[in-house]
């Protein structure tokens, strides 16, 4: 199994949120030193926890400072946007980085209702003609023709050159999957999201429908689980800690910055939320990167997916360096 990142670029409480766009180019860089495959990057709208808001820049900003890895949005969500305008960004980031551009498409609006409208407003029409933009963006990156009578038929996206971006469908749910198979795409599930509930279903009826395709003739699958390494068990449960403040803030609506390590440790937790901690603990992939890492095969194993994509939240940045440091040397990844 392949391993790349997922990041997010998180605010963390008590410094510019600009810091953590920074942050995600810089790690970036040192996953690619790591030997990670991919670097990806999501895209949330009016959230103050998650900040990256438009992953094609980001990803502009990573095709300057690597050389090797696989960069790419994780993903666009596509009824945001007219599918020409994203074929331009995407050949445009091609060029910037040629062979090495992952354009990840997802149908969810990574936002509230209003913030949707706010990008698009025919965002309650857009996710009903989702298959139809993605044969049209498909056919603009690979310069290929519409279907007869078109009415944009006569339109290509430049600049055109002879690499490709790679499109992977995203998902949390049996839809994504379904759409992946129909047109023959990889196809990565949100574990994360959901705890990998919905994840054996909808990896099986990806699998079951598959359509083979010219650039994939087999099915390729991934997901990508949340998870933390530190030099010890305790460290890794103390810098966990913040998460589980925000998965407890999140829960009654309340999407804030990350909070420090300390701070979440001096809370006074009732019963009730300390019982709701304890059952998350349980289910975390959080430790010392052995641990880590033999949890991580076991799901993608279990799961027979090709590839597994991490994401980690900390509030000390060299805590979640030092996390995906941890995990590469215990996977067994060549540095680059």
């Amino acid at each position: 199994m392949r391993l790349g990142i997922l990041d997010q670029s998180i605010a963390a409480e008590g410094r510019p949120q600009g810091e953590a766009i920074r942050n995600t180019v810089a790690l970036a860089e040192l996953c690619e030193r790591l030997g990670y495959d991919r670097f990806w990057v999501s895209e949330h709208h009016n959230h103050p926890t998650i900040v990256g808001t438009a992953p094609e820049i980001l990803v502009a900003g990573m095709a300057a400072r690597t050389s090797r890895i696989r960069i790419g949005s994780a993903g666009v969500m596509l009824p945001h946007y007219a599918p020409f305008k994203v074929a331009e960004q995407f050949r445009v980031l091609d060029a910037l980085a040629p062979g090495r551009i992952d354009l990840g498409l997802g149908r969810a609006p990574g936002s509230d209702g209003l913030t949707a409208f706010a990008l698009n407003p025919r965002a309650n029409e857009r996710p009903a003609e989702f298959p139809a933009d993605i044969r049209d963006l498909q056919a603009w990156l690979k310069a290929e023709p519409l279907p007869e009578g078109h009415p944009f038929a006569r339109l290509g996206a430049f600049p055109q050159g002879d690499t490709v971006p790679q499109i992977w469908m995203l998902g949390s749910s049996n839809y994504g999957a379904q759409v992946a198979a129909w047109f023959g795409l990889p196809y990565a599930f949100a574990w994360f999201f959901t705890d990998g509930r919905g994840a054996k279903e909808a990896l099986g009826l990806y699998r079951e429908h598959y359509r083979p395709s010219a650039d994939w003739p087999e099915p390729h699958s991934a997901i990508c689980v949340w998870a933390l390494a530190a030099d010890s068990e305790e460290e890794a449960q103390f810098h966990f800690g913040p998460r589980l403040r925000w998965r407890l803030g999140r829960d009654r609506g309340m999407f804030l910055p990350l909070e420090s390590a300390e701070k979440a440790a001096a809370y006074e937790y009732s019963d009730g939320e300390s019982a709701r901690l304890a059952r998350f603990r349980e289910q975390a992939i959080v430790g010392r990167a052995e641990h880590v890492v033999e949890r991580i095969r076991a799901i993608g194993e279990e799961l027979g997916v090709d590839e597994i994509a991490v994401v980690t939240w900390t509030h000390d940045e060299t805590v979640r360096r030092r996390s995906y440091e941890l995990i590469a040397r215990a996977w067994g990844l060549a540095p680059g």
